[in-house]
């Protein structure tokens, strides 16, 4: 062992000696106990390390301003909540176009309470002018305030009709109509309500003919202007241009024909179409056939959908709506098919107060229930969702609303009026546009701006 050891010291002074293009490394037996010696130099073509990676940022956060109800945004992917109708907003500097919203609910928007302040305070900061869509004939025609509407000589023809109705048939707003011979429709802009809907730059009537048909026009009680359509196979309009306070349509032959409604608007700026529908849950959008939306899409795109139901839904005692929140599910997917370029925006049903067996008055318990179910759906299907419960001051806010001075409510404790309609549509007007703020700040932040 001695002599091993003596041997491994000696070959440790031998150099270190190369066979073919292998390099023998010199023997240390001692190498184990020698302190490490300095770091030799790197080579000088040696490329540099790269620097460390940035430290992962933060989600975006950006709270709610006190005191707001704001929009959820639950879109994914797909792209469906708020960021279609910000975008057009943006895009209409720079190509001037209509940016359409589409307001479906029942009894509580009827004769454009809320919808007619919306459009305003929308119009006001966007441009546009007119009343935007309007059904052949309405019931609600005498107190609607945004508009004049006169009409005679039409079969109207309702979703929420008992008998005689042809679901084939209706049009995006559950109704068609069948004229009778010299039937007309006139509209005339208004100043007493609102503003911006004294006149507008453009108007259309919307019919689908499978035989042939005659309207004339007359604007400002102008000569009138007759034109003939053949059928097509497709939803059709005849629209105007021009300085226009007042318009009437007059159907001289209709063979096979049915009428859907006319409407107001300009030609860029904001364009808000009021479908109201009394009674109605909402659920009927899914028997409106698909190709029916398709071709309103083709005829007046929507850059929002907003639908605000419940009222017909909620009951005292209501905690399960299973089967409404897969109804509207479907009403949801069916939108999302015909109108693909819209966002969409769930609004939850606003209070509703009853008398207990007390005889106290207190917001009924179903409603709460309805509002998440309504958030979940939302949230399900990757849209926007306002809660409009909390917008009006939760739980007894529509009883404050009956006691204001004056009333903005009125006394059944489930419609608004046109104050209360005021009043909610500056809530949704600021929801809207802080969402729009918000929107802006994440895309300065994602930008690293």
């Amino acid at each position: 062992m001695v002599l091993v050891v003596l041997m491994l010291l000696v070959l440790r002074m031998l150099p270190g000696t190369r066979m073919g293009d292998c390099t023998l490394r010199r023997v240390d037996i001692l190498s184990d106990l020698r302190l490490p010696s300095a770091a030799l130099p790197a080579d000088t073509d040696t490329l540099p390390l790269p620097p460390p990676p940035p430290a992962p940022r933060p989600a975006f956060a950006d709270t709610c301003p006190t005191g707001m109800a704001c929009i959820e945004e639950y879109a994914d992917s797909t792209d469906r909540g708020m960021a279609p109708f910000y975008r057009a907003l943006d895009e209409r500097v720079h190509r001037p176009r209509p940016v359409r919203i589409a307001y479906f609910g029942d009894s509580f928007i009827e004769a454009d309470i809320l919808t007619a302040d919306l459009r305003c305070l929308l119009q006001q900061r966007f441009g546009g002018r007119g009343v935007g869509f309007v059904t052949i004939t309405s019931i609600t025609s005498g107190f609607r305030p945004t508009v004049r509407h006169r009409f005679g000589g039409w079969q109207s023809h309702s979703i929420m009709d008992t008998l005689y109705f042809d679901r084939s048939k209706q049009g995006l707003s559950g109704h068609y109509f069948v004229p009778s011979t010299d039937a007309y429709v006139e509209l005339k802009g208004q100043t007493k309500y609102a503003s911006h809907l004294d006149s507008c730059d453009r108007a259309g009537i919307y019919f689908f003919n499978r035989g042939e048909v005659e309207i004339s026009v007359s604007v400002n009680r102008g000569p009138a202007r007759t034109q003939r359509f053949l059928p097509t196979g497709e939803l059709q309009s005849m629209q105007v241009e021009g300085r226009i306070g007042e318009v009437r349509w007059q159907v001289n032959r209709a063979d096979s024909t049915l009428f859907y409604g006319l409407a107001m608007d300009d030609s860029c700026g904001i364009a808000v179409d009021n479908f109201s529908l009394r009674g109605n849950s909402g659920l009927s959008l899914r028997s409106v056939p698909i190709w029916m939306m398709r071709e309103f899409n083709e005829q007046r795109p929507y850059d929002l959908i907003i639908l605000q139901y419940g009222l017909n839904v909620a009951t005292e005692r209501g905690r399960n709506y299973d089967a409404y929140a897969a109804g509207m599910t479907t009403v949801l997917r069916h939108l999302k098919e015909a109108f693909p370029q819209a966002g969409i925006l769930v609004v939850s049903v606003g209070d509703r107060d009853y008398k207990d067996e007390e005889g106290e008055l207190r917001t009924m318990p179903g409603i709460k229930h309805l509002v998440r179910y309504q958030q979940h759906l939302a949230a399900e299907e990757g849209v926007a969702f306002w809660n409009l419960f909390e917008a009006m001051g939760g739980e007894g806010s529509m009883a404050r609303m009956v006691e204001a001075d004056p009333p903005m409510a009125n006394h059944d404790y489930t419609h608004i009026n046109f104050r209360g309609g005021k009043r909610i549509a500056e809530l949704l007007f600021e929801a809207l546009m802080e969402g729009k703020a918000r929107a802006e700040r994440r895309r300065a932040y994602e930008a690293g701006e």
